[in-house]
């Protein structure tokens, strides 16, 4: 299994845009995964001063992601994008953990 978080160029150029206009120079976004949604689990965002104790720390095309040892188990391998279309703009989680997403993709099952 793969243990990284694949992030995208584009979604790294938006965590390093919303880090800037949250004038949080050096922070970091925090990836991670709870209960609810309408699949079971839903993807959680966050900006994040540090890394916990134990969080495994992605930095990759200037961005800086934190992920807890948790959220890892369901997020290991899963390509992180951003997109700007017709649908709406946000982050997407592309997951190959998750055997059901919901129409909005922000929850998912495994």
């Amino acid at each position: 299994m793969d243990a990284m978080i694949n992030i995208t160029e584009r979604a790294a150029n938006k965590i390093k845009e919303i880090l800037d206009e949250e004038n949080k120079p050096g922070h970091g976004i925090r990836v991670g995964v709870k209960g609810g949604g309408c699949s079971g689990l839903s993807y959680s965002l966050a900006i994040d001063e540090k890394e916990a104790e134990g969080d495994l720390v992605i930095e990759e095309n200037g961005a800086r992601v934190f992920v807890d040892p948790k959220s890892l188990l369901y997020l290991a391998g899963t390509h992180l994008d951003y997109t700007d279309g017709l649908n709406g703009s946000g982050f997407k989680f592309e997951n190959p953990n998750a055997s059901k997403t919901c129409g909005c993709g922000s929850s998912f099952g495994v």
